[in-house]
């Protein structure tokens, strides 16, 4: 699963000449999820000064971490699904299932 990230940003560049919103925004929301979760911990950081004194390495998702993270997003897309349904805007729910369904399929 190490390549799913490449896979995505390829599937991310196809999207957006194709211009696929729906697609775009499932796969820069996933992207910037799995981003997030390679953030180091900044209470664990030690404080430096000096040039590149910002600079502090990222964690190395697994393939694990990366399948936790891509359900945790599928999963909140279809909360929302559920909810925006449950309001009557069935349009709006199946948009987010279909984006659900788009994280899932690079997960398996």
């Amino acid at each position: 699963m190490s390549d799913v990230r490449a896979r995505m940003q390829i599937d991310l560049r196809h999207a957006m000449r194709d211009q696929d919103r729906s697609r775009v925004s499932v796969l820069r929301t996933a992207l910037a999820a799995l981003a997030n979760a390679e953030a180091v911990d900044a209470q664990a950081v030690t404080v430096v000064e000096g040039l590149y004194a910002a600079e502090a390495e990222r964690r190395e998702l697994t393939d694990v971490d990366v399948r936790a993270v891509l359900d945790g997003v599928r999963d909140e897309l279809l909360v929302a699904a559920n909810e925006i349904g449950r309001l009557g805007r069935a349009g709006d729910a199946e948009r987010l299932r279909e984006q659900a369904a788009i994280v899932e399929s690079y997960v398996g």
